[in-house]
């Protein structure tokens, strides 16, 4: 493990993150969870033995090329009813980096970040209470960054070389997704719910467009979605003009290869 501090600036001043560095490790979601880690540190892995994605599912990454990272946070001020907001500042601070290599990212409800309709980035968010109110999360993060072939069983992946045909440094990449999430992180600290909310919502990929969902007893319909609540509730309306609300593994996306 090799460990150094990172310098974020935040409204003029100076937040020192932690950046630990592991060659192998089983996840980084796990490794964080340790106690010996405070808010603000970041581990990242080269390689993941047992990455895991959303729904259960693992996270496949090109070792070398990707980042898998998680950071630590410590949101003690926050309800536990409020959660939803951290997915907030995390997907914002992520389409907030990607603007600065000059791409366009949308945040594909509720856990990724897509470019067109190919998925750049994945997000595993892990809570812990304390009473009524959050003591500890765990942002899990997997970049693809220089990775240009993928294993054809992925349904849609793309990388930050595939769009801007150019090579990324990776230690920049993540430096410049620390800034974004330490500024994010501040305004939810402020209690900037709204402003979070709005800036999630003009970015919701698939937003007023119609597109066909599945349901977990595998039928399917189409609708165009609307919104979503601040609770994370995914709001669409059918063709048959029929408001409907859906939380997190209660409705999938059906995407084309």
């Amino acid at each position: 493990m090799s460990a150094r501090r990172a310098p974020v600036a935040l409204h003029g001043t100076i937040s020192i993150l932690m950046i630990h560095y592991f060659p192998t490790l089983v996840s980084s979601n796990d490794e964080a969870a340790h106690p010996r880690y405070s808010e603000g540190d970041i581990i990242w892995a080269e390689h993941q033995s047992a990455g895991r994605g959303q729904r259960g599912h693992s996270w496949q990454s090109a070792e070398g090329q990707n980042l898998t990272f998680s950071v630590v946070l410590e949101p003690t001020f926050l309800h536990a009813s409020e959660q939803f907001s951290l997915l907030q500042v995390v997907a914002l601070a992520l389409t907030d980096a990607m603007t600065e290599y000059g791409i366009e990212a949308k945040i594909k409800w509720t856990n990724d970040i897509y470019v067109g309709d190919r998925k750049l980035v994945g997000i595993l968010m892990e809570h812990k209470l304390q009473g009524s109110n959050l003591s500890r999360t765990i942002a899990g993060i997997g970049i693809n960054i220089n990775q240009t072939a993928f294993d054809p069983s992925l349904p849609n992946p793309t990388s930050m070389r595939l769009i801007t045909g150019k090579v990324m440094e990776r230690e920049q990449v993540l430096e410049s997704i620390s800034h974004h999430l330490m500024h994010r992180y501040e305004m939810l600290r402020q209690g900037q719910l709204d402003l979070l909310h709005a800036d999630y919502h003009s970015r919701l990929y698939k937003l007023g467009k119609v597109q066909t969902f599945a349901l977990p007893d595998g039928s399917r319909f189409e609708g165009v979605i609307t919104g979503v609540e601040p609770q994370g509730e995914l709001k669409i309306t059918t063709l048959q003009a029929e408001e409907r609300r859906f939380l997190f593994k209660e409705i999938e996306f059906v995407l084309k290869n």
